[in-house]
C-alpha cells in the first residue's frame, strides 16, 4: 500500500511540474509574441516618420539647390562678388543637390522594406542583362567584360530583385571605373546543397576588416573624391534579401574586386558582406 500511495504522490508531483511547465512556456510564448508585435509597431512608426521627415525636406532642398543654380546662371556676371564668393555659391548649390541624392536613397530604402512581397519566376539572367544594357548607355565610351551566366532562374519580387542586381551590378561597374579592362561577372554555384548567385568583380574591392559597416545606411568605405556613392545600396540589397528569407555575403581584398553573394529563399538560405 506504502509503495502504491508513493507512486500516486510521484506521478501527482510530475503531474504538476509538467502543467507549470507548459504554463511557463505559455506565458513565455505570450510575452514574445507582445514584445514581437511591440517591436513590429516600433518599426512600422520609425519607419512612416522616415518616410514622412525624407518626403517633407526634398522641396527646401529643391529650392536651395535651384535658386543657388539660378543665382551663378542668371546673375552670376552682375553679381558683386569675387571667385571665392562664387566658389561659395557653387559649393551651396552642390551640397543641396548631395542632400537631396541622399534623401532620394532613404526614401527608396524605405519603400523596399514597406513594400509587400509578390513570388513570381524571375530570369535573374536576362534582367542582368537589361541592367548592364542600360549601364553601357549611360557610359558607351567605357569597354567593360560582363560575363552573365545563362539561366540563372529563381523566385520572388521582379521589381526588388531588379533593385538588387542594379545595386550590385552598378557598384562592380562604378568601382571598376580606374580598371583599363574591367571584368564583371554574375553567376550561380552550389555549396553545401545551397544555391547562392553572385555578382564578382576585379574593381578597387575593400579592406575586410571594415566589412561589418558595408550595410550600414550611409556608411562608405570610399570618399567621393575616389567614387560616388551614397551608402545607401547595399542596405537596399540586404533588405531585399533578407525580406526574400535569404542572405547576402561578400569577399573582397583592396585593389583586386569583390564578390557578392546572396542566397534567396526559393533556392535556399545562407549568410553576411562593397558599398
Amino acid at each position: 500500500m506504502d509503495s502504491v500511495t508513493d507512486y500516486g504522490i510521484f506521478m501527482t508531483d510530475r503531474m504538476r511540474q509538467e502543467q507549470a511547465l507548459r504554463e511557463a512556456n505559455a506565458s513565455l510564448e505570450r510575452r514574445v509574441q507582445e514584445l514581437t508585435a511591440e517591436l513590429q509597431v516600433v518599426n512600422e512608426e520609425l519607419e512612416a516618420f522616415s518616410y514622412s521627415v525624407s518626403h517633407d525636406l526634398r522641396a527646401p532642398l529643391r529650392a536651395i539647390e535651384g535658386f543657388s543654380r539660378i543665382v551663378l546662371e542668371d546673375y552670376g556676371p552682375g553679381l558683386p562678388l569675387d571667385d571665392q564668393g562664387r566658389e561659395y555659391l557653387e559649393r551651396i548649390s552642390a551640397g543641396g543637390k548631395r542632400m537631396a541624392t541622399l534623401i532620394e536613397d532613404l526614401l527608396k530604402l524605405s519603400r523596399v522594406t514597406r513594400a509587400g512581397i509578390r513570388r513570381l519566376p524571375v530570369d535573374l539572367s536576362e534582367m542582368a542583362r537589361e541592367v548592364v544594357d542600360n549601364l553601357r548607355r549611360q557610359e558607351p565610351d567605357r569597354a567593360v567584360t560582363v560575363s552573365i551566366a545563362p539561366a540563372a532562374r529563381t523566385t520572388g519580387d521582379p521589381h526588388l530583385l531588379r533593385l538588387v542586381l542594379e545595386n550590385l551590378l552598378g557598384n562592380a561597374w562604378k568601382f571598376t571605373g580606374k580598371k583599363a579592362a574591367p571584368r564583371i561577372e554574375l553567376g550561380v554555384e552550389e555549396k553545401d546543397g545551397e544555391r547562392w548567385f553572385f555578382v564578382r568583380d576585379d574593381g578597387a574591392g575593400f579592406d575586410m576588416a571594415y566589412a561589418d559597416k558595408l550595410f550600414a545606411p550611409f556608411q562608405r568605405l570610399h570618399s567621393d573624391a575616389e567614387f560616388q556613392g551614397t551608402g545607401i545600396g547595399l542596405a537596399t540589397v540586404q533588405r531585399i534579401i533578407r525580406r526574400h528569407g535569404g542572405s547576402v555575403r561578400a569577399e573582397a581584398r583592396a585593389g583586386h574586386g569583390a564578390t557578392f553573394w546572396f542566397t534567396l529563399e526559393s533556392s535556399s538560405a545562407g549568410q553576411s558582406v562593397h558599398e
